[in-house]
């Protein structure tokens, strides 16, 4: 990646390290690791504002693109017509959104791409002692991380998901820009500075609820994710906001087991034990946005969900702090929602909901 135009990330694995067994997950919930993998080429992509480093392992060729429709197609598709493409997995990280033009024309062509954690891409090449940094170096280091690690592809969107997730993503950053200007608002006593500030505030909520109707709508419409929708909002404290941002931003629910969920959004406790010393567990990383609703989904089903209410007030007594008990409903809900969507079973009441495994 270009050192002005990106987070500087990297990283580089060996091919003869073993990798686990089984499905995991990183700490911000990206890398999810293949059991069998069907690829046998990693072609590692270094992504920027402007251009694609490009590494083809089978050939050890580089390339250097501009990051475009055009150049995307005729350069780098037509290199990979010359590997096993339904054997290749294109691995790049996740940059912020600089990715979304090379893995909309992945898509369109079929061939399968998985979006890696920059921060485990950089930890792997310190582990294996690559300090030195470059664009070309960095490529040839995600293809060696892929090849390693194997990482799960990105399942394919249909058009309505690709539109869900981009809404899910803008309310978010809508919710911030008014805390932003809130926080501007109290820090000023300039008059007139306080009118502008309203007038953006206003405005930005005016977006905010235009948003919402159309996530419900975007919800509503789309057909394939209907009986999921109709699983989602059968439990109390689950609403329109927390579907729709489950649906874009955790589509594996229902794929995985309660551990691998919990890990995957971040509510899974995490152990930091080392000899003799037991250090406290916490929870890190996952999937923040994810986390964030699902807090303030828990913190209503305390109020009116009697399971999870249940579980809180139990907690309690046993003399843990809010904040912990808290966290530990949103892992508890996690789960039976995933269990729920697992087993095709919507919630009907606090005894027929089912057992969480």
């Amino acid at each position: 990646m270009g050192e002005h135009d990106r987070k500087p990330f990297h990283n580089k694995p060996e091919p003869s390290l073993e990798r686990s067994r089984g499905t995991s997950s990183n700490s911000l919930g990206w890398d999810i690791m293949k059991n069998d993998s069907e690829f046998s080429v990693f072609v590692g992509v270094d992504v920027s504002k402007r251009r694609l480093e490009v590494f083809l392992p089978d050939s050890r060729r580089r390339l250097t693109i501009e990051n475009s429709e055009e150049s995307i197609v005729h350069d780098l598709l037509g290199a990979l017509k010359g590997s096993k493409r339904k054997q290749t997995l294109v691995v790049l990280e996740a940059t912020g959104g600089y990715e979304s033009t090379l893995l909309k024309m992945l898509a369109k062509e079929g061939i399968a791409a998985a979006l890696v954690n920059p921060r485990r891409v950089r930890d792997f090449a310190k582990g294996i002692g690559m300090d030195a940094k470059t664009d070309p170096l960095d490529a040839e280091l995600i293809s060696k991380y892929g090849q390693v690690v194997r990482p799960m592809p990105l399942a394919a969107k249909s058009a309505e998901e690709e539109k869900l997730k981009a809404l899910v993503a803008r309310r978010s950053q809508l919710l911030q820009l008014i805390t932003q200007e809130k926080n501007r608002l109290q820090q000023t006593a300039d008059a007139e500075i306080q009118d502008f500030i309203r007038q953006s505030l206003e405005s930005l909520k005016k977006q905010l609820k235009q948003v919402d109707t159309r996530l419900a709508g975007c919800v509503k419409r789309d057909s394939a994710q209907a009986r999921k929708v109709e699983i989602l909002g059968s439990v109390q404290g689950i609403g329109p906001v927390a579907i729709s941002t489950l649906l874009a931003e955790l589509p594996e629910i229902g794929q995985l087991n309660r551990e691998e969920i919990a890990k995957l959004v971040g509510v899974a406790p995490l152990n930091d034990d080392s000899g003799d010393r037991r250090g406290k567990r916490a929870i890190k990383g996952g999937r923040s946005h994810v986390r964030r609703v699902l807090y303030m989904s828990a913190l209503v089903a305390t109020r009116c969900n009697a399971r999870i209410s249940a579980y809180y007030q139990h907690l309690l007594g046993q003399g843990k702090l809010k904040k912990v008990a808290l966290v530990a409903c949103m892992r508890k809900l996690l789960t039976i929602l995933n269990v729920m969507v697992k087993n095709n079973v919507p919630w009907r009441d606090e005894k027929s909901a089912p057992a969480m495994n």
